[in-house]
């Protein structure tokens, strides 16, 4: 599970004349979708864009593997529509070539999801009923799925699931204190950015192969965040759990709290189930604490108080964290920083790195503010990254995968 997410990375040389020309990776958030356009034999990024929802209207964009725009337009609002377009405007970018199959990522798999599987109705309804835990993810996931199946039900689909890098982890890190029988209904720690935390393990594993056999925690920071320990590439704990709304404080989310306060909040203050649902998911966090925005640049810009009490809350939960997975390592070798507030952010950075000083951290700050690839110094003891991720690449490898697989065996 931890090939990784480098370009390049030929099929076997049977498989390439069987593969049609391209691979389309959707990654659908609940505001946006992104997506990329891969060569289906080299896995190399031929298009890579976005269509954002904003004001009830959606923005679509690409761009090469160059970085040079290809389309920026307003598109209707309509979920089969926008899918009917997208599908349309790859159709001329590829002209004569075609698309092999679209990859999806999934966020919950659940007890029984854990490896990529081709989409079939019956798939997408039992997804459909993980829903409950992961509200702002699961639906928007599937809704892709749905339009492509309506509009080209010839076209190959396959799942992948965001929980399935950690299906590995000792029971010990999956089991919650509950009486045995919660656990054998499925409710358990899961573990999610399993997509990200896979590309990580790979590109490490490449560019630094005696680090990524040890001890090693990923921090995959952005609106969603998360931590992973991993130890030869294997993840063997995570800070989040069942749901995505566990562990550090993310862009709306609460992160870990007090069961306490959601009986409180139940009991006490008469809130339903639903508000409670969305207060956690879609109220709290960096947006919640600040009161001016769940975004970390404009946080840091601000000179509002509240928002320095959001970032350094963000920071706090982040290295206490960081502390609890070095205790499941026994150790720490290096921390790897990615997504968009870990590669984009070097205030982030320099902040945790320097409360890690006690356990070996030595930050190299003009490294830092230049996004390098190593931010620590040579004597460093913990070795500090910056890896950017790619879930869509690692979507489309998954894809490619699984459609010569089902191919070679038909």
């Amino acid at each position: 599970m931890r090939r990784g997410c480098t370009d390049r990375r030929g099929a076997p040389a049977s498989g390439r004349q069987l593969m049609p020309d391209a691979i389309l990776s959707l990654n659908a958030g609940s505001s946006s979708l992104k997506f990329a356009l891969c060569d289906s034999a080299e896995l190399t990024r031929m298009v890579v864009g976005s269509i954002e929802t904003a004001d009830g209207t959606n923005r679509f964009r690409a761009r090469d593997a160059a970085g040079n725009d290809l389309a920026d337009e307003a598109w209707p609002t309509s979920h089969q529509e926008v899918i009917d377009r997208l599908l349309g405007w790859v159709d001329r970018h590829l002209g004569t070539s075609k698309i092999a199959a679209a990859g999806h990522r999934i966020v919950h798999g659940g007890r029984d999801h854990y490896v990529p599987e081709m989409v079939t109705p019956d798939l997408i309804t039992t997804l459909e009923q993980l829903a409950p835990l992961a509200p702002l993810h699961q639906l928007h996931s599937l809704a892709p799925m749905r339009a492509i199946a309506a509009s080209r039900s010839g076209l190959p689909q396959v799942a992948c699931f965001d929980t399935a890098f950690h299906r590995g982890m000792p029971s010990v890190a999956k089991r919650f204190a509950l009486p045995r029988e919660y656990d054998v209904e499925g409710i358990r720690r899961y573990g999610f950015h399993g997509l990200s935390y896979e590309c990580i393990a790979g590109k490490l594993a490449e560019l630094a192969p005696g680090i990524a056999k040890r001890k090693v925690i990923v921090a995959h920071l952005g609106n969603g965040a998360s931590l992973c320990a991993m130890e030869d590439g294997h993840s063997v704990d995570t800070s989040m759990g069942m749901t995505p709304l566990d562990g550090l404080v993310m862009g709306t989310r609460s992160g870990a709290i007090d069961p306490g306060v959601i009986l409180y909040l139940v009991r006490d203050r008469d809130m339903t189930a639903q508000a409670v649902e969305d207060l956690l998911y879609r109220r709290s966090g960096l947006l919640g604490v600040s009161g001016v925005s769940s975004d970390m640049r404009t946080l840091l810009q601000s000179a509002d108080p509240r928002a320095a009490e959001a970032v350094d809350l963000f920071v706090f939960r982040i290295v206490r964290e960081i502390a609890a997975l070095a205790a499941t390592l026994q150790g720490l070798d290096a921390l790897v920083f990615t997504a968009g507030i870990g590669e984009h952010a070097p205030e982030i950075r320099r902040r945790v790195c320097e409360k890690l000083t006690w356990i070996g951290m030595k930050l190299n700050a003009k490294a830092n503010e230049k996004d390098n690839l190593r931010i620590t110094v040579p004597d460093s003891r913990v070795v500090g990254f910056v890896i950017p991720t790619n879930e869509e690449l690692v979507i489309a490898r998954h894809t490619r995968e699984l459609l010569f697989t089902n191919r070679s065996q038909a």
